[in-house]
C-alpha cells in the first residue's frame, strides 16, 4: 500500500516537472511589450515615455 501511494506521488511529481517546463503561447510577445530602458510595459506602437525629449 505504501508502495503504491509512494509511486502516485512520484508520476504526479513528473507530470507537474512536465507542465512546468512547457512554454506557454504569447511569452515572447510579452517580453517584447516591455520597454528595453526601464522595463514598463509600452502600450500602443509610440515610444515610452522614457524616450521622449524632455524628460
Amino acid at each position: 500500500m505504501i508502495f503504491k501511494i509512494i509511486s502516485l506521488f512520484l508520476v504526479g511529481m513528473a507530470v507537474l516537472a512536465m507542465f512546468g517546463k512547457f512554454r506557454f503561447p504569447g511569452q515572447d510577445r510579452l517580453k517584447a511589450a516591455k520597454c528595453p530602458r526601464c522595463g514598463r510595459f509600452k502600450i500602443g506602437k509610440g515610444p515610452c515615455p522614457c524616450e521622449k525629449k524632455g524628460r
